[in-house]
């Protein structure tokens, strides 16, 4: 047995999942898609596959029994569930990261990039870190609550909170929910720093309270944008913003004075790695200061979805990018290894980390490190707390 749990396998015809006897988790189906390719079932979606949890002790496996009964299998829409969990500040102690505490609004991202490297989180839920991700999605309608307490306990000393480094705290049910909105005015009547990194013109919506807290030196905003090029960009983030909208965001928040920055990320060798250059260019342009970059990730679940999706839509390209990876990766897949997971090693790495630092010097980015101040924090009072008098 490995480490992973041992997994009984079962086929089953597509009539059967279509009659609702396929493996259900959570109320989720979470079969290996082999209906990928000839139905539309995950039309508007990053993944191409659904495969089941990892901690699952039985995968099922569908195939075609010839009555195309595969083409009569629904959609996955997006269902959002309540997630309620304890605390709300999450800390990390990664030496390749420039903070040490992040929240994350939303579990899963319907934004469905393929790439997301949280995808294998949706497991430790049983649920797929293929469609699941992206269409089963948890909310933590208290998350503004929690904030408040964990701010307002004694011992608690001020760092810039990062927002938007799992999933995207913007992205589409965020204007139901609405959670980030009051993250950001629990931070804002406590005078604490956030740091934001979307991929969405959402976070425009929310100009009043960011321009505020700016003019405090306590918000900045980082947009990713991936390509420049509408149909890669369709393709591998189907639920995000266009890169024009992305770029109108820049020039809108910049325009109140926030501080804005450009992560070009994930940087993918053979597919849009040529354009570095230009995605900096345009964020200069739209009023970025700061730059980075990531280079492609595909830990666990990621590696087997990226790459069936790069055959699915760029076939031709399959070998030359995962080749080209793997030369950065040590002939794996992926490297976890700190120091080298963000940037990547080898010559391949090198060059893209010289031109990237070649083209900020000349736009001018990076010249200066922008550090949000965190003299003003004040805890909230919580309501309730009787302590709070004395």
């Amino acid at each position: 047995m490995s480490a992973l749990r041992e997994q009984n396998i079962e086929t089953i015809s597509a009539h059967e999942a279509f009659m609702g006897q396929s493996v259900i988790a959570k109320g989720r189906d979470t079969s290996t898609d082999t209906l990928r390719r000839s139905t539309p079932r995950n039309k508007g979606r990053g993944a191409t596959l659904n495969p089941s949890s990892r901690y699952d002790t039985h995968t099922r496996h569908v195939f075609d029994d010839g009555w195309q009964t595969l083409d009569e299998l629904p959609p996955f829409k997006t269902e959002v569930q309540i997630e309620k969990p304890k605390t709300i500040i999450t800390k990390n102690e990664s030496p390749d990261l420039h903070f040490d505490r992040s929240i994350n609004p939303y579990r899963g991202c319907e934004h469905g990039c393929i790439y997301c490297f949280a995808r294998p989180s949706h497991s430790y839920m049983g649920l797929s870190a293929g469609l699941d991700f992206e269409s089963s999605l948890f909310a933590k309608p208290n998350a503004a609550k929690l904030l408040e307490k964990e701010l307002a306990k004694k011992n608690y000393q001020p760092r810039t909170i990062a927002i938007g480094t799992n999933t995207d705290p913007y992205q589409p049910i965020e204007k139901q929910w609405r959670v980030t909105r009051e993250i950001l005015e629990v931070l804002e009547s406590a005078n604490h720093p956030v740091a934001i990194v979307t991929k969405s013109a959402l976070v425009t919506r929310d100009m009043d309270i960011l321009a505020r807290m700016a003019s405090k030196g306590l918000a900045k905003v980082a947009l990713s944008i991936t390509s420049l090029d509408r149909k890669l960009s369709r393709a591998m983030e189907p639920r995000a913003a266009t890169p024009g909208l992305r770029l109108k965001a820049m020039r809108d928040l910049s325009a109140e004075g926030i501080p804005v920055s450009v992560m070009v990320a994930p940087v993918i060798p053979a597919l849009n790695d040529h354009e570095v250059e230009r995605i900096l260019d345009s964020a200069h342009a739209a009023g970025a200061k700061e730059a980075g970059f990531i280079l492609l990730r595909l830990p666990r679940e990621v590696s087997p979805l990226f790459r069936d999706w790069l055959l699915n839509h760029y076939p031709d390209r399959y070998r030359h990018v995962m080749n080209l990876l793997r030369a950065m990766r040590g002939g794996k897949d992926y490297d976890a290894e700190f120091g080298k997971r963000l940037k990547g090693d080898g010559p391949y790495a090198w060059q893209i980390g010289r031109r990237f630092e070649i083209a900020c010097k000349k736009l001018g980015l990076n010249e200066t490190r922008r550090h949000l101040n965190r003299k003003l924090f004040t805890p909230p009072v919580v309501q309730g707390n009787q302590l709070s008098l004395f």
